[in-house]
């Protein structure tokens, strides 16, 4: 796990801009100038850990930096009988290439951004994996391409701060990140599941995958059970790939508990797991149900419980990290669990993101369904709506209406899968982890898993309780009070501790920030600062006061 930087322009600021980053690989730094381009790295070393994998790489006339993990590499090695010199997946990628060209993303089971550049060719060829699990900024403006794991980066090689992008701030009210673009203009990012190429000082992108048409073909229970099980089972070895320990989070879920549960069926030796919990407001806190989890598992369990002096303290460092305003409140508690692993010397561990949307882990799936008699028309009413939403807000997304296999259910892990999961918690769990050199591997997020869900018929999905299928499964791995108990999600006192440490300095802030941008109703600001006073509107609130803490640093 990595940080990677290429650039054309400002190539005296380079090694700069590329310490910016060197959290997120404190293991080796180098950059290489090719041609007209210099190509950056910092380095995580997890796969190969000998100074042959540094990177960037090269071979035959072709330059990589590669940002992730191939979890399938020596697969690959065996079934295309690749001339690998060194053991690591990034000397997969280049050999792959040579093989296949751009096709080669098809084959790849992992999480990644990279940047090759072929020079015989004369072209950069760049993806990001197929659920965004890590990102690729880039700038393109007059022939001047730059692009990087972070903007920070962006930022210390441009001549100048870019505006405010207003198209962006729209989106985050909407759905907690900008989804196309950055809050600053002319820094984008890459989608998930697409490609592109810098050639001749122009870019065309282009998806090279999507889950929009997928055939429902399973409609026995027991089968479904016997598939999921049998494919998370082999997610999870995979995610075991690493020269390094591999730890676990354990948060007393359903989720993380059967993620753990089944990495010791791989293991001969104790695994190590990590709780995190709260000083005040217990109801937060799950503790005793993550201790519960590591007795049954046997692992060798760690804890901590922050405090609202921890949680405030943390602010600052998530805005730095994010480099944009992101209004996920577990950011916080998943930053200060992070650095917590890491300072226990691992850095690597496996997280339970992805259930929940795959087969059906909210609250709001079933009310949504309860409501509505014609589950097919819901379903394309709902997708039209959003659809008109996004448009709205000259987002480039289009719902595929025409996909007459999509079920209801199937529509609504569509578009978390596509909004929340891609582009909010990929990215909570990219920034704040790897802040901390930690890189964290999502099991359920493997993509054979992601098909086999939309494969499985929507009544057998929905059984009689959330996530109706995985909890069939962590039955026989799991105490009962761990798989049946009531859903609470990765929440923590946010808003209590704000008003507790802030108070009117919020109402201060909307209105100083306001005073300079003229975004909104002075009145407004005023009801939704009474309203958080209340505990309601918490995510408003929120929202508007990560963007208002970031703006103050970042322009006033």
């Amino acid at each position: 796990m990595c940080g990677i930087l290429g650039s054309n322009v400002n190539r005296d600021n380079f090694f700069d801009a590329l310490k910016i980053i060197e959290h997120r690989g404190p293991d080796n730094i180098e950059y290489k100038r090719v041609d007209n381009f210099l190509f950056g790295h910092v380095r995580l070393a997890i796969i190969d850990l000998e100074t042959e994998a540094n990177q960037p790489m090269e071979f035959d006339n072709i330059v990589i930096v590669f940002n992730g993990e191939i979890y399938n590499y020596k697969e690959l090695i065996k079934e295309f009988d690749l001339n690998c010199t060194t053991t690591s997946d990034t000397e997969v990628l280049i050999r792959l290439y040579q093989k296949f060209g751009f096709e080669f993303l098809k084959y790849l089971n992992g999480m990644f951004s990279f940047a090759i550049f072929d020079k015989t060719e004369k072209l950069i060829f760049f993806a990001r994996d197929r659920f965004g699990k890590k990102p690729f900024y880039y700038y393109h403006k007059n022939g001047n391409f730059i692009f990087s794991s972070e903007i920070k980066s962006i930022l210390k090689l441009l001549d100048k701060k870019p505006n405010l992008n207003l198209n962006a701030f729209s989106e985050y009210l909407s759905f907690m990140t900008p989804l196309n673009d950055t809050f600053y203009e002319g820094i984008s990012k890459l989608k998930a599941g697409y490609g592109g190429v810098f050639r001749d000082g122009k870019i065309e992108l282009e998806k090279y995958y999507d889950v929009d048409n997928i055939e429902i073909t399973i409609f026995d229970e027991k089968e479904a059970i016997s598939k999921i099980k049998e494919t998370l089972l082999k997610s999870v070895k995979y995610r075991l790939t690493s020269d390094v320990e591999v730890a676990s989070l354990l948060s007393g879920g359903v989720d993380s508990s059967l993620i753990s549960a089944m990495y010791t069926k791989f293991s001969n030796k104790k695994i190590n797991t990590f709780s995190i919990g709260y000083d005040e407001y217990k109801h937060y806190d799950e503790l005793s149900y993550a201790k519960i989890v590591s007795k049954h598992i046997n692992s060798n369990h760690h804890e901590i419980s922050i405090s609202k002096r921890d949680f405030i303290e943390t602010i600052d460092n998530t805005l730095i990290n994010f480099d944009e305003p992101m209004s996920d409140s577990a950011s916080i508690p998943t930053y200060i669990l992070s650095k917590y692993i890491h300072n226990k010397y691992i850095k690597v561990a496996l997280s339970g993101e992805g259930s929940d949307e795959l087969f059906l882990g909210y609250d709001y799936y079933f009310n949504v369904l309860k409501y509505s008699k014609n589950y097919s028309s819901m379903a394309n009413h709902l997708s039209q709506n959003y659809q008109n939403l996004l448009l709205k807000k000259n987002i480039d997304f289009k719902f595929p209406y025409d996909n007459k296999n999509f079920s209801s259910t199937n529509w609504l892990s569509y578009i978390d899968l596509k909004i929340w999961i891609a582009e909010v918690l990929m990215s909570k769990l990219d920034k704040m982890s790897m802040a901390n050199s930690l890189e964290l591997r999502t099991p359920f997020l493997d993509y054979n898993l992601v098909e086999l869900s939309f494969k499985i018929d929507e009544k057998i999905k929905r059984g009689n309780t959330n996530k109706y299928l995985i909890k069939k499964i962590a039955e026989k791995y799991l105490p009962r009070e761990i798989v049946h108990r009531d859903k609470k999600g990765f929440s923590s006192p946010f808003i209590e501790w704000l008003y507790d440490e802030y108070g009117n300095e919020i109402l201060n802030l909307f209105n100083r920030v306001n005073k300079k941008t003229n975004l909104f109703n002075s009145e407004f600001l005023k009801f939704l600062y009474n309203e958080g006073k209340k505990r309601r509107l918490k995510q408003n609130v929120w929202s508007l006061y990560i963007f208002c803490r970031w703006y103050e640093r970042e322009y006033l």
